[in-house]
């Protein structure tokens, strides 16, 4: 077992909302990844930050998680993901707006790892998915 953290939760640790022990609270000693849909949100966001301070910083959380495992987006996600959009879109809940965390849970569902949110109601309707909320 692991955990594929979204980003938001992220997000709220380098904000502080949340500490990494609030994290490592829920994750226990299970390992933790990151996702390179996570690394290209962080970085959009560092580059759109409003001054240089928060660019820093936004930087510099980064970087650090840089650090953590990468998981691989391969042709099985694809496969994944394509199985997952074609659901919900027979559903009637069109995917378009939600591709980055389509994403996301493509890879939790393919490595069979939870993702850790904070916005259960963005992951509840994918088939498939272990999500673990805060």
């Amino acid at each position: 077992m692991g955990f594929l953290i979204d980003t938001c939760v992220w997000v709220d640790v380098e904000r502080g909302t949340l500490s990494p022990a609030d994290v490592q609270r829920f994750t226990g000693k299970e390992p933790v990844f990151i996702s390179p849909v996570t690394i290209a949100e962080l970085t959009y966001g560092t580059i759109m930050a409003t001054s240089p301070e928060i660019r820093a910083k936004r930087l510099a959380a980064l970087d650090r998680l840089k650090k953590k495992p990468i998981l691989i987006i391969d042709d099985i996600t694809g496969d994944i993901f394509g199985n997952v959009a074609a659901s919900l879109h027979k559903a009637g809940k069109h995917s378009h707006h939600r591709v980055q965390d389509l994403w996301l849970a493509s890879q939790a569902i393919q490595c069979d790892y939870s993702l850790l949110t904070r916005n259960r109601k963005d992951f509840e309707d994918i088939p498939g998915l272990k999500i673990a909320a805060f």
